[in-house]
């Protein structure tokens, strides 16, 4: 797999992985502050990537991570709190994306039929 710096632009443009936000300008597009997105690493929800420099770098999907994260918040709902409701709404869904994935596998050709 190719290095980011070897990725075509384009690439990096449509991936929601690519740490492209640096903290300040990932603040302002959740309308937060810096500090907020530390205490959200600090939680382990999510983890920015660290440029050559040492500053953090956050993509597409962590952001809208931290967004859900900040509406919690701002209901009232403690920041530890909103991390761990937020790590159990994505462990759910992963599970029943999974749990789909198998039910259709184990319908193969004959689903529907009777023996």
């Amino acid at each position: 797999m190719p290095s980011e710096s070897q990725q075509p632009a384009a690439d990096r443009l449509d991936d929601d992985d690519y740490p492209a936000y640096t903290m300040g300008r990932a603040a302002e597009l959740i309308a937060s502050t810096p500090g907020f997105l530390r205490s959200l690493g600090e939680a382990g929800l999510i983890t920015p990537t660290r440029s050559d420099g040492g500053h953090r770098r956050y993509s597409r999907h962590q952001l809208r991570t931290a967004s859900r994260a900040r509406e919690l918040v701002d209901q009232g709902t403690p920041i530890e709190a909103a991390c761990r409701i937020i790590s159990l709404e994505d462990r759910l869904d992963e599970a029943l994306r999974v749990n789909e994935e198998l039910r259709h596998s184990s319908h193969g050709p004959s689903h529907g039929s009777k023996i």
